[in-house]
């Protein structure tokens, strides 16, 4: 966050942000703001744990759209990273596992071939370490930039995660603001325990183009994960100051034995 002052946009309360970045970025009245890809994995995992993966992996702009390889240049400076997604092994309370981290500053996190790749990297490492996946998901949906090749990851990642479960690996995918488009309709709505963070907009479309195209008004809270879970689309709804330590009893009571070892 920029700037000595934030704006709440649930209570409409002007915050201190270092108050506010102190509080995992929740304001008093609940509401959680959006979090970088590195402001997760530092509130999740056990200090000087995290070793990343992949950072080398860059998209380079197969159909030549216009504007794109310079709006990738364009982010890339801004959040220091590769890609719009951070993937790695860690340690929470001593526990190992894989975890992946999107990051909507990124072209709004959205899914071309790069954050499928890492993805199913992710998976397939997992599957070899024999490794929990835990993913965190905040994206556009599929990276239109790159057409059919963005739709792939949809595929690629689903079977990726299939075959982590039929070695009998979980995997834990946590929604957090926004998970939409692609990445809903693929690997974000596959986890064995689905877990949301509060008031975080999930979903395939937006609710205005669903209300033009069917004509209806939509009911209070539609497409927030407190909605999806009262209708069975999410497992458990979990506050960010919980989560840290909620995540380790979840891989606590899923022990799968893990290879000795880690992967640089």
């Amino acid at each position: 966050m920029d700037g000595l002052w934030v704006k709440c946009k649930q209570c409409q309360q002007i915050l201190l942000t270092k108050e506010l970045e102190k509080n995992l970025k929740v304001c008093r009245c609940g509401y959680h703001f959006r979090m970088t890809a590195r402001e997760r994995i530092d509130m999740l995992v056990d200090e000087n744990t995290f070793i990343e993966w992949d950072r080398e992996l860059v998209s380079k702009d197969p159909l030549k759209f216009p504007g794109y390889a310079q709006k990738i240049q364009k982010c890339q400076i801004e959040t220091s990273m590769g890609e719009a997604i951070t993937t790695g092994q860690g340690r929470i309370c001593d526990i190992p596992f894989v975890l992946g981290v999107m990051d909507p500053r990124f072209i709004m996190a959205s899914m071309g071939a790069v954050v499928g790749e890492k993805i199913v990297r992710a998976a397939e490492r997992a599957l070899k370490l024999r490794l929990p996946l835990v993913l965190f998901s905040a994206s556009g949906g599929a990276r239109m930039q790159e057409g059919v090749l963005s739709l792939m990851q949809m595929a690629r990642t689903s079977a990726a995660l299939t075959r982590l479960s039929e070695a009998g690996l979980p995997f834990f995918s946590v929604l957090t603001d926004p998970t939409t488009g692609g990445v809903t309709a693929s690997f974000a709505m596959l986890g064995d325990l689905i877990i949301a963070e509060p008031g975080a907009l999930i979903g395939f479309t937006g609710p205005r183009v669903i209300e033009q195209t069917i004509r209806q008004k939509l009911p209070e809270g539609f497409q927030r994960s407190e909605f999806l879970q009262k209708h069975g689309m999410v497992d458990i709804i979990i506050e960010r100051p919980k989560m840290r330590e909620q995540m380790a009893a979840l891989l606590a009571l899923h022990n799968c034995d893990s290879v000795e070892g880690v992967e640089g």
